[in-house]
């Protein structure tokens, strides 16, 4: 029997900290270690990170993509982590006709690795590195809709044991990570995961509310202070956009001493 896709939008913490033993991401490890219980093992990967930003989608369409050491100033162990996963060409150029097929501009990329956004949680949900992966690229415009759409795109690919993975972050404040914890700091942060929570997990909600919603994500309690650029949030909407459903899990966790959150579909 054929098994249906997966999708998920994972908070992927601080350049590769998870795999450093930082005790800021231990519920974040744990958790993936959790999640990737309750998935059955893909045939493939499709990973939106929100560390790749194109005019139009983009597609790695290499067969052993390098790695890329996206982030600064941390131990020189950092520079050294494998993930030596093949790439998937072939999805890669289904990927870009479904895309076209929407009508959108859509290109391939054979020279580009794999950044942080990939192998940082690919290491601790698959540490084998043998299951083919391809990265898709965010758009640089950062339309919320754009990328809902984009997901809606692929969704030809949901009957085909895939996992897309939304590689992102549902807090990014970088300045509030490195600055004292409030009462008030806590509150924005946990206002705007309550909001995020309900969006996604409400089953109340019809479809079209529901990307309303995430269309209009900067109207939620304290987005911009949450998100003061949107790119660690968007790969949650192309998720959205190949679900079309509220999740059916989510998992709220703090990572740096910051409410996160994950969500499965």
């Amino acid at each position: 029997m054929k098994k249906n896709s997966r999708v998920i939008f994972i908070s992927h913490g601080g350049g590769p900290l998870p795999l450093l033993g930082d005790d800021g991401h231990k519920e974040m490890v744990e958790c993936l270690k959790e999640i990737a219980k309750a998935m059955e093992e893909p045939s493939a990967i499709i990973v939106v990170s929100a560390h790749w930003e194109e005019a139009v989608p983009t597609v790695t369409s290499a067969r052993n993509p390098p790695l890329i050491y996206d982030y600064y100033g941390f131990p020189q162990q950092s520079y050294s982590i494998e993930y030596p996963c093949p790439g998937e060409p072939s999805l890669a150029g289904r990927i870009q006709q479904l895309l076209q097929k929407a009508g959108m501009e859509a290109e391939l990329n054979d020279q580009r690795g794999f950044d942080h956004g990939l192998f940082v949680p690919l290491k601790i949900i698959y540490p084998d590195a043998d299951i083919p992966c391809v990265q898709l690229s965010l758009v640089n415009s950062l339309d919320p809709m754009q990328h809902i759409r984009i997901g809606e795109a692929l969704r030809g690919l949901r009957n085909e044991n895939l996992l897309i993975i939304g590689s992102g972050f549902s807090f990014h404040n970088m300045r509030a990570f490195f600055s004292p914890d409030t009462a008030e700091s806590r509150r924005m942060n946990e206002s705007f995961e309550a909001w995020l929570v309900d969006t996604c997990s409400n089953k109340a909600l019809d479809e079209n509310e529901r990307a309303q919603r995430l269309n209009d994500w900067l109207n939620a309690p304290y987005a911009r202070y949450c998100h003061p650029r949107e790119e660690h949030l968007l790969p949650l909407h192309l998720c959205y956009g190949f679900a079309r459903s509220a999740c059916s899990d989510y998992y709220e966790l703090e990572i740096l001493n910051k409410k996160s959150s994950m969500y499965l579909w």
